[in-house]
């Protein structure tokens, strides 16, 4: 799947993507999807997930797919599904569960073959390991741990981050992750749904992107090393929920992320930076309609985008295939309760144009990723989910 990271490991991945041969066989769903630049196909790779998360592509082009009630599903061509034994327990009441995983950058010379799987947990010795005591012994938190597949097994699983407050499960747990290009790991963790809000508070993981080491400790340059306030892990504040989370090939950071009843967007996430939650969004207050926070305020950055109406945003990607050459550098951003599929054209850092390709075909669309064969993936927050490919019309 595409992030930083891929640029790192294509010596790698070289011979194994040609030995993939022709798009795998699969159900069509719809046969032409016309968008402003290509026809696209819609097909369906694997059936049977329930409520996937997040979606990676092994070099050998079978796919790995988290399911949020604590499955992690190994999807061959032909579409079979094998559950790994040993993924950790989690917490899957409401949002909470299997979330996000990714590849490490340098999967596929032996050495590094690690996944890292985000999730919620609720396990005492867990959260006392993991943050020295202070996040308690009640509710549940976000979690980062990596491991090696071994057949049909998870082994060698490590626990290596989790934030250092718990709260009641079920909500806002965030949970994207994407790699720099030096190497470093970003992880983004929800405002877990608390009164008072947590975003604005530097010494709470919660509202947050951070930036880790691999092994899941603290780079020696993150932005509020200096700041005795702050927890150093912290790589920027102030964001309510993010679902959707990219680092392109020019490096940059793009997220999208969960306003209340509207508000969603799209944010350009930059070291240190303010993104002004809950001082700031355009959404409004559930019970009573009413705005919450200002438009905008000095010292916070205001979002590059929002979304009309509710996108309700999760999974992002940036496009660098050949084999949708006018897409190359848009975005594709996923949508659950609008069950759409967004492409968002950027130059100098500001939206300028902007296509929605799917619209209801898969209903909630939870992750959207490309794959090392080129194509795009998609997964849809079902009980009875699936796996999706789009590709162009021959």
């Amino acid at each position: 799947m595409h992030d930083a990271g891929k640029r790192l490991a294509l010596p790698l991945l070289t011979g194994l993507i040609g030995s993939l041969g022709m798009a795998q066989a699969a159900e069509v769903v719809e046969e032409r999807i016309a968008t402003e630049h290509f026809d696209l196909r819609l097909e369906r790779i694997a059936e049977g997930l329930e409520n996937p998360w997040s979606v990676a592509q092994l070099p050998d082009g079978r796919f790995l797919v988290t399911e949020r009630p604590g499955r992690l599903a190994l999807v061959d061509e032909d579409g079979s599904l094998t559950h790994l034994a040993n993924v950790p327990e989690v917490s899957a009441r409401g949002q909470g569960g299997l979330l996000d995983v990714v590849l490490h950058p340098r999967y596929g010379d032996g050495e590094h073959d690690w996944l890292y799987f985000t999730w919620s947990t609720g396990n005492p010795s867990i959260l006392a390991r993991l943050t020295r005591g202070r996040a308690g012994n009640n509710g549940t938190a976000t979690a980062l741990s990596r491991g090696r597949i071994q057949e049909d097994a998870l082994v060698e699983v490590e626990p290596l981050f989790a934030q250092d407050r718990t709260s009641g499960p079920g909500r806002h747990y965030g949970s994207r992750l994407a790699w720099l290009p030096d190497g470093t790991l970003l992880m983004s963790i929800g405002d877990r749904g608390s009164q008072p809000p947590r975003a604005q508070d530097k010494g709470d993981h919660a509202g947050s992107v951070l930036r880790l080491t691999e092994t899941g400790g603290v780079p020696d340059d993150n932005p509020f090393l200096d700041d005795g306030d702050a927890l150093d892990e912290l790589f920027s504040i102030g964001n309510r929920n993010i679902q959707g989370l990219v680092v392109t090939q020019a490096g940059e950071i793009w997220a999208t992320e969960h306003g209340p009843r509207g508000g969603d967007e799209l944010n350009h996430i930059e070291a240190g930076e303010n993104y002004g939650w809950p001082e700031v969004s355009l959404g409004r207050d559930y019970s009573t309609g009413q705005p919450i926070g200002a438009d905008s305020l000095p010292g916070m950055r205001d979002p590059v985008h929002v979304f009309e109406g509710t996108l309700a945003p999760s999974g992002l990607t940036e496009v660098t295939s050949d084999n949708f050459n006018e897409w190359q550098g848009n975005l594709l951003a996923g949508g659950l309760r609008s069950e759409q599929l967004h492409r968002l054209v950027l130059e100098n850092g500001e939206l300028v144009d902007s296509e929605v390709l799917l619209d209801g075909q898969i209903g909630r669309i939870r992750d959207v990723r490309e794959g090392v064969d080129g194509y795009l993936y998609l997964v849809n927050d079902e009980s009875q989910g699936s796996l999706y490919r789009l590709r162009p019309v021959d």
